[in-house]
Parts: structure tokens; C-alpha cells; sequence
């Protein structure tokens, strides 16, 4: 990760391509599985205003485009599956769910990589589902991934969709981003994440993981209005539940749109660059 050249709060980080400067070309870029998207959180800006840019986090100055004397080193994705320390934890505590949704375990497992490396990027232990349970869209995970009690396949099913109230929903991780920015202070940007709208669609109407997307694929293509109602309410929420995790110690947020590969690049453009866009304007407001 090489910081940025020019002042922004959007950059888009894959091996593929870097902070391009805007979301159509990014869609005919697309090679890779995954894309990040990391958006400052305006109230990490606001802070920067009084005090010194040398007391900001490396990765701060880095994304405002300041010169900095190295460039950031973090771990993508949070912390996890490559530790001892983390694995002996799993044998205590086998569900994600608890792992991820109990205040005390999730900040520990965020912290453990920073205990022992000292990154320049603390990622919350959480997962990009996590909110849908406040969607009134049931979901869990097995051995095999996650999976969505009831597939969202009818505009009836769309309409069912509730708007996320984070604070009533997900108050564990609003929590463990205070402690975990307590526990971190300067040493490093804490950052938050979610899934892009078309990444949480393709589960939601999937039913989970999927090798070929086929229902999601049919919809965009035969029941689009039916796609898009779902992709706008999904980027709603995901834009209040960004602006939840940086109320509550997020200094940058992550956007995870690991599906979008199975899109073409003109079809990108209808259903994954656009819901993007919304979703930071939004949040920057």
C-alpha cells in the first residue's frame, strides 16, 4: 500500500489498481476477486484540524496524500486465521458469531496482530453480514460459510426489508471500536468495514457462498427493478452503519465488494458502481 498522491478520502486498493479517480473506469479495471474501497471518516479529518499532522496515525497522513516517511503496512482483512494465539481461542469459543458479536472476544482478536506486529491499520474482528440480522434478514454461519435463513428473490421479499438502526442492532460493534481505538490510540488508524450493496445482495439472494451466482445473475437480468429496489435499501443502510462506525472510533472504513468480479465491466457500471457511489456520498454528508 503506497500512500496516496493527491489529497482524497477514497482510494481503492488491489494489486490490479490504485485510488483510480472514479468508479466507471474502476469497473472496466476489474481483475481481482475483491475490492477495497477506503473511505476516511470525516470525523477523522475533522480531528486531524486540531492537532498535528505528525500525532495522526501513519495511515492518516498517508490517505490525506501528506508526505510521509514510509509507507503504511496492514492487514487487509482482520486479524485471525494465521495465529496461534487466535486458533487456541477458536478451540474456546468455536462459533464466528461469538467470536465476532461479543464485545471482549472481538477486541481481543483485533488486538492480537497489533500486540504482536504492530500494523499500521487495526481491522475489527466483525464480518460484512454482521448487520443483516438488523435488515430483518435471518442469517448464520456453518462449516461451509455463511447462510441466509430465507433468499431474497421477490420484490415482496424486498419490500419485508427493514431500515438498520446500528445502535439497536449491532451495539457490540460500536462498543468494541471504542475500546479497541482506546486501547490503540495514535499507534495506528482503526479501521471499520462493510460489504458493498452488490456483495450483500449476491448473499442475500444467493442464500450464502455461491461458485456461479446464478440467481443473482437472473435477477439482474430478467427481474432488474426487482435488483436494484434491493441494492438501494442495502445502500442506505450500509451508509448509516458506515457513519455508525465512525461515530463510534472508525478513523477509516473499508467497503468489501467481493462479488463484484462476477460482473462484467458494463454490468458493474448498473449494479455495483453506482450503489458504491451512493454509499460514500452518503456518508460523507
Amino acid at each position: 500500500l503506497a500512500p496516496l498522491n493527491r489529497p482524497c478520502r477514497q482510494s481503492m486498493q488491489t494489486k490490479a489498481f490504485q485510488a483510480p479517480t472514479g468508479l466507471k473506469s474502476a469497473g472496466a479495471r476489474l481483475q481481482r476477486r475483491s475490492i477495497a474501497v477506503a473511505v476516511a471518516s470525516p470525523d477523522a479529518a475533522l480531528r486531524s484540524t486540531t492537532a498535528s499532522a505528525s500525532s495522526d496515525p501513519l495511515m492518516l497522513r498517508a490517505l490525506r496524500g501528506e508526505a510521509v516517511e514510509r509507507p503504511p503496512v496492514w492487514m487487509m482483512r482482520q486479524a485471525g486465521r494465521y495465529m496461534k494465539v487466535y486458533q487456541d481461542l477458536v478451540k474456546k469459543y468455536p462459533t464466528f458469531r461469538e467470536r465476532s458479536e461479543r464485545v471482549d472476544l472481538s477486541v481481543e482478536i483485533t488486538l492480537q496482530p497489533w500486540h504482536a506486529f504492530k500494523p499500521d491499520g487495526v481491522v475489527l474482528f466483525s464480518d460484512i453480514l454482521t448487520p443483516l440480522a438488523g435488515m430483518n434478514i435471518g442469517f448464520d454461519f456453518n462449516s461451509k460459510g455463511p447462510v441466509i435463513a430465507d433468499p431474497i428473490r421477490t420484490m415482496e421479499q424486498v419490500k419485508k426489508v427493514s431500515k438498520l438502526d446500528p445502535e439497536a442492532a449491532v451495539p457490540f460493534v460500536g462498543e468494541a471500536l471504542k475500546q479497541v481505538a482506546a486501547e490503540v490510540g495514535n499507534g495506528a488508524a482503526v479501521l471499520g468495514f462493510v460489504g458493498a450493496p452488490f456483495t450483500l445482495a449476491s448473499y442475500i439472494v444467493e442464500g450464502g457462498s455461491s461458485k456461479n451466482f446464478e440467481n443473482i445473475k437472473r435477477m439482474a437480468f430478467s427481474t432488474p427493478e426487482t435488483l436494484h429496489a434491493l441494492l438501494d435499501k442495502l445502500a442506505d443502510n450500509v451508509a448509516d452503519y458506515c457513519r455508525y462506525q465512525a461515530d463510534h472510533g472508525a478513523q477509516v472504513i473499508q467497503i468489501f465488494d467481493s462479488w463484484a468480479s462476477q460482473l462484467m465491466p458494463q454490468d458493474f457500471d448498473v449494479f455495483a458502481g453506482p450503489y458504491i457511489k451512493k454509499v460514500i456520498q452518503s456518508f460523507k454528508k
